[in-house]
């Protein structure tokens, strides 16, 4: 076949038809792949409970009389995008939930807030722990196992980078006097709750946490799990005990995830449980945020501020020259020494 007119035999330029263009075989015998996805107009919203070895358990149609909780896997197209517990989800398939039925996560919600840690402080690779959560309640235990106020410094440092409200709850007070750890604490405009192992106050925990999204967090052995299961009865979240000879909790919650719990009026908030961890690397935290925080949530002295600027409006050097100088008392100079600390590891 010749590629040339027979009306421009002579012409220098040769002109092509449809017939001369070669198209290589397919060899897998499929349709060839676009990158063109669909758009998921029909896609059901939902609440990621848990995750599980790349299955998800998402929540549907919450609060409907049609709720009820499917399992989903990620869709190809989301790549390596992050899917936690509490993120907001659309989902594909088969959403009736029925026995063997797998939907599909298609996109995940933007995120009001993203808790976060690294392996360690050097390391600014992060893993996303949860997403959504409105506050972060800090479980620590007075005795056995022993307090560590510096790991409370690091949750901390993260609910402040993350725009998550802290709460500290003490337990096991029945063991030992609080006071010297709350002590350390004293500077900060937080929420504080202690009590024993006997007499755990359930509807003040209640009220603070309805209308809310709260992600419990504290290492092995404080008591975080057996909470949970207080203020939600149908957990059943394992338990452990402390060993006697390292005074280290055991490990018992090997999964993050979100549980209802309700209150007596019949309102509702959600409590995301997570497994206990002995460290909390803060190598992803932007330091330039974190001295503002801790002063937006320091107890701030009333009257004329030193040179007519707020705290939470300093700058990050006349924060520590102020707090040094003894505007939050002895427990800010504390504090502010542990976030000096903190920050230098992660600079």
């Amino acid at each position: 076949m010749s590629w040339w007119s027979d009306d421009d035999e002579d012409d220098d330029e040769p002109e092509f038809d449809e017939s001369s263009v070669r198209v290589r075989p397919n060899p897998k015998g499929n349709r060839p792949r676009t990158k063109t996805r669909p758009a998921h107009d029909d896609a059901v919203p939902g609440r990621i409970m848990t995750v599980d070895r790349g299955r998800f358990a998402v929540l549907v149609n919450q609060d409907t009389p049609e709720e009820h909780e499917i399992t989903a896997s990620r869709a190809r197209e989301l790549g390596r995008t992050a899917i936690v517990t509490g993120d907001w989800v659309d989902l594909v398939g088969d959403t009736s939930g029925d026995a063997g039925s797998l939907a599909r996560v298609v996109r995940v919600h933007e995120r009001s807030t993203l808790l976060r840690r690294s392996a360690d402080d050097s390391d600014a690779v992060e893993r996303v722990i949860v997403a959504n959560a409105d506050q972060m309640l800090i479980v620590v235990a007075a005795a056995n196992p022993e307090p560590r106020a510096r790991l409370i410094d690091r949750y901390l440092v993260a609910a402040f980078d993350a725009g998550i409200t802290p709460i500290l709850c003490v337990t096991k007070t029945d063991l030992a006097d609080p006071a010297p750890l709350l002590a350390e604490f004293a500077c900060l405009d937080i929420r504080i709750l202690t009590f024993s192992r006997d007499e755990v106050p359930v509807e003040e925990l209640t009220e603070l946490l309805v209308d809310r999204t709260t992600v419990a967090v504290g290492h092995s052995g404080v008591g975080k799990s057996t909470l949970v299961n207080v203020l939600v009865p149908s957990a059943e979240r394992a338990t452990g005990v402390v060993n006697t000879v390292t005074g280290r909790g055991r490990h018992t919650s090997s999964s993050t995830v979100c549980l209802r719990m309700r209150a007596a009026d019949g309102r509702s908030g959600w409590i995301i449980d997570t497994p206990g961890v002995r460290s909390f690397g803060l190598g992803h935290v932007d330091p330039a945020n974190i001295l503002r925080s801790f002063a937006a949530t320091a107890f701030v002295p009333e009257g004329e501020p030193p040179g007519g600027v707020p705290l939470t409006e300093a700058h990050d050097w006349e924060i520590i020259d102020r707090v040094e100088a003894g505007e939050l008392g002895e427990s800010g100079k504390a504090r502010i020494e542990s976030l000096r600390k903190l920050l230098d590891t992660t600079a």
